[in-house]
């Protein structure tokens, strides 16, 4: 069953992360308060796929107004060629179109082989063309987002 992220799904979700390699996480933005504040401000594009209560699978996806991005897309290696990312995937590329958003763009580490061959396999085009730059320009303690 697929359904819309909530925040209560945050411990089991970080913890799939956690244990699913090339992952790229960030201890600010994948924190429970940076996924409740990215939560609240893309409120319908996120999902999470269950099997018998188990979470197995879960795509973290917004915009910016112009632009969709994706950011986690996983499935637990036992669920794995069934179909559940291809769900999730298509299931926030929708949210996205409803929302008026006419491209989506998403980052793979360069170790993530079978992340890449995933995406590649479902129409998705590698840009040569562009190099990914990023800089943090906040901590915890300076963020108005994570003030208590």
């Amino acid at each position: 069953m697929i359904k819309v992220m909530t925040i209560s799904d945050y411990e089991n979700l970080f913890a799939m992360w956690k244990n699913t390699p090339n992952m790229g996480l960030r201890s600010l933005d994948d924190s429970k308060e940076g996924i409740s504040c990215f939560l609240k401000r893309n409120p319908d594009t996120n999902f999470v796929a269950y099997e018998d209560e188990k979470l197995i699978g879960a795509i973290l996806c917004g915009h910016d107004g112009r632009r969709g991005y994706i950011y986690h897309t996983v499935v637990l290696p036992e669920y794995r060629g069934r179909g559940i990312a291809t769900a999730l995937v298509e299931a926030a590329v929708e949210a996205l179109q409803k929302e008026g958003i006419t491209r989506v763009c998403l980052n793979v580490m360069k170790t993530n082989e079978q992340g890449k061959k995933f995406w590649v396999g479902k129409g998705w085009e590698k840009k040569d063309f562009l190099e990914f730059y990023s800089k943090a320009i906040t901590d915890k303690i300076n963020s108005p987002l994570f003030k208590v």
